[in-house]
């Protein structure tokens, strides 16, 4: 009975929900095909927007009425003030860069360039001198330290301070070490002190001074070893042996002096410069010829003892052996810078 009752309403109510869908369906059907062209005519200028509704973020895409509008008023504006479409953004970049060169004040990039000649710069700083010089105090203060009593006797008997020279002479020919090195010591002193007197006077044998001061070193050790060796051959050949060892002994006496002497004026001479250059290279000459002088004097009185000879043979001899050689060596020096 209840089946009866109800069944008309029941297919009433399912004709009315199905006319609703099919009611929705057209409508839904006519806004698409109605919107079609104008999706298709539309640029690819558009806008998004989003939207919080609810904790999740949902995209909404505009209607299609607004996005025409929008991009025909930019359209408008543009044709309006004459605005030109910008190019890509890379050659923007890039000119507005080679624009930014082009106008730099201080630097000419895009200019023509410019030949200069530059001229090499060759500083002369005493830097290596001073090592050398600290390396011959060095040296002499080593000689001082382990071979005090030694130079204490060669000072003794060079002043004559004690009569008890002959056995002090012993005593340093006993001891041929520390000679040796003074020796080698006088040598650099005074191949140094040369090379700056050439240098002072301006009569260089070559432009690079230590090349000049090795020269000097080597004509010194020739000179002087080859007295040494003359000296020896006389005394053997004459039967003169104490005698010339008597005078050789004088002879680097002196020249150890020598050395020790003028190991501060290679200080004064090569750092002070101008009229105080001047009086340091005079009194320097002014003691090497004293030591000369010295020396000549000093072993006449030894010579005369072991041998009968006057002063005017000794003059002599020292004119032969010890003047004219000197001579001899300034005037070839004179000549090879005077060819250069």
């Amino acid at each position: 009975m209840l089946n009866l009752t109800f069944a008309p309403v029941n297919k009433v109510l399912l004709t009315l929900f199905c006319c609703i869908l099919i009611h929705a369906a057209v409508a839904q059907d006519q806004d698409t095909t109605h919107r079609g062209d104008s999706v298709v005519a539309l640029p690819q200028r558009t806008l998004d927007s989003t939207r919080v509704d609810s904790p999740r973020k949902r995209t909404v895409t505009p209607r299609v009425r607004d996005t025409v509008i929008v991009d025909t008023t930019l359209n408008a504006v543009d044709s309006v003030l004459n605005i030109e479409s910008p190019p890509p953004p890379e050659r923007d970049i890039l000119s507005a860069f080679r624009k930014l060169l082009a106008q730099h004040p201080y630097f000419s990039f895009f200019g023509k360039a410019v030949r200069q000649v530059a001229i090499k710069r060759e500083t002369h700083g005493k830097d290596v001198f001073f090592y050398v010089l600290l390396g011959l105090f060095f040296y002499f203060a080593l000689l001082k330290t382990l071979f005090a009593k030694y130079l204490n006797n060669l000072i003794s008997i060079f002043l004559r301070i004690t009569l008890r020279q002959q056995q002090l002479r012993e005593q340093l020919l006993q001891t041929p070490l520390p000679s040796l090195l003074l020796n080698i010591f006088f040598l650099l002193t005074g191949g140094l002190y040369a090379s700056l007197l050439l240098e002072y006077y301006r009569y260089q044998a070559n432009p690079n001074f230590w090349i000049q001061t090795l020269y000097c070193i080597g004509i010194l050790a020739v000179v002087y070893i080859g007295k040494f060796v003359l000296l020896k051959f006389t005394g053997w050949v004459f039967n003169l042996s104490r005698a010339t060892d008597t005078y050789i002994f004088i002879v680097f006496l002196v020249n150890k002096m020598l050395g020790m002497l003028l190991l501060p004026f290679l200080v004064l001479i090569a750092f002070y410069g101008g009229q105080a250059q001047q009086v340091f290279v005079t009194l320097s000459l002014i003691l090497v010829v004293v030591l000369f002088v010295y020396r000549f004097i000093f072993s006449f009185g030894p010579i005369r003892a072991e041998i009968k000879v006057n002063p005017f043979h000794f003059f002599l001899y020292l004119c032969a052996f010890e003047i004219a050689p000197l001579l001899l060596i300034y005037k070839v020096l004179l000549s090879i810078l005077g060819n250069k």
